[in-house]
């Protein structure tokens, strides 16, 4: 499993990541996938609109999800997934995310301590348990959306 990321949308996701730091911030990450080879070329920032420890936990809206797949569509891409923080933790998989994960997504998890990103990986759900992806970063220009 191979997953590629344009470096203007990585830069994009920690600029959002970094400025929402304590808070777990979230979005979605779409693309192209082609025998099995994963290209994200756009992201798209969305509220964390958990009431409950935001430095801990992210809830995406489902209006935000039922958006970003019209446009998606709309632009001929694939959403391929999705992005969040973790405040002060590793970029591994928490119990949470295991909890509501789904199996065709990419879960790229970007590690923020102190304010700053110190690493990002990204993840797959397989027979149940997260495998880690083969993460690469490109030069390529695209566009980062914001849904806020």
């Amino acid at each position: 499993m191979t997953t590629t990321i344009e470096i203007e949308i990585l830069e994009a996701i920690q600029s959002q990541l970094e400025s929402a730091y304590p808070h777990e911030a979230c979005g979605f990450i779409l693309g192209h996938e082609h025998k099995g080879k994963r290209r994200i070329t756009k992201s798209i920032e969305v509220e964390n609109i958990s009431t409950e420890n935001q430095r801990r936990r992210f809830i995406i809206d489902p209006l935000d999800y039922m958006k970003v797949e019209k446009l998606a569509l709309k632009e001929g891409l694939s959403l391929l997934g999705i992005y969040h923080s973790h405040p002060d933790h590793p970029a591994i998989p928490s119990i949470h995310d295991l909890e509501f994960a789904q199996p065709y997504f990419s879960y790229l998890i970007h590690s923020i301590n102190s304010g700053k990103l110190t690493d990002t990986c990204s993840y797959r759900l397989q027979n149940g348990k997260f495998i880690e992806e083969n993460l690469s970063v490109t030069e390529n220009k695209n566009s980062v959306t914001s849904m806020q």
